[in-house]
Order: structure tokens, then sequence, then C-alpha cells
């Protein structure tokens, strides 16, 4: 029988997976220069997928140590990055691609942004990794 924790560290490591493919698709693929912004929330969301494969695998839910520091700081980040794209007048800019306010590519009529897309990955990962580590407390 699976472990009550395997099934949130796999889902949250599809989440990771999925960010990290979607985040590569939007440079490689449709070209899009990431922001100052964005290369942070790589930074911080490139690492999560390996670390919770293995976690899964491993049906380690401590991962949750090492996990909420990095989703903690990405839910940060993207958080900020949201709130400069609401209020552009705030006048940040950014050195890498342009100002961190523009709109590069949004999605669902205007409703998803590649950092409103990146906070939802982010939580998700943090709630699931969570919830995993929960499991293995309320079965030990």
């Amino acid at each position: 029988m699976p472990s009550r924790t395997r099934l949130p560290l796999g889902i949250a490591t599809l989440v990771a997976a999925v960010g990290t493919l979607g985040s590569l698709y939007f440079s490689l693929g449709l070209g899009l220069v990431p922001c100052e912004l964005c290369w942070y929330q790589r930074i911080l969301l490139y690492p999560l997928t390996v670390v919770l494969g293995v976690a899964s695998f491993e049906d380690r839910p401590r991962v949750v140590r090492t996990v909420l520091p990095l989703s903690g700081l990405g839910v940060v980040v993207s958080a900020y990055h949201v709130l400069l794209q609401l209020r552009p007048t705030m006048g940040a800019t950014c050195s890498v691609g342009g100002g961190c306010s523009s709109v590069l590519y949004p999605m669902a009529g205007g409703l998803l942004t590649i950092p409103r897309l990146s906070l939802i990955a982010f939580t998700l990962v943090a709630v699931l990794t969570l919830a995993a580590w929960s499991a293995r407390s309320a079965t030990s």
C-alpha cells in the first residue's frame, strides 16, 4: 500500500516540474526575456523539481525543511512581482529584460500572468509539502 505522504509529494513534484518546463517554454520557445524578478523565481523553483522528485521517490516528507524556505521566498518574490504588475506606477525597473511591471504574456483574458502562475506554483508546493509532512506526523 502506498504511503499517504507520497501522493502530495508527487503532486508537488509535478507542480514544480510544470513550472520549470513552463518557464523554459516562455523563454526558449516564445523568446520572452525574463526580467530580474523572474530570474529570482526561477532560481528558487528549479531546485524544487529535483529535491521534491527525490523526496517523492524516497518517501521523505521531512523534505519540508528544504522546500519551505525555497517556496516561502518564492511566494514573497512572486507576490511582490504581482504587486508591481498591479501597480506599475510604483516605478520599479529591472536591469534584465525590461520593467518588472510589464505583462509580457497575459493568459485567460489577462487574469493569469507569468508572476501569478509562479505565485500559484510556489503556494501549491508549500501546501502540498506541508500536507505530506502532517500526514507523516499523523501516522507516527
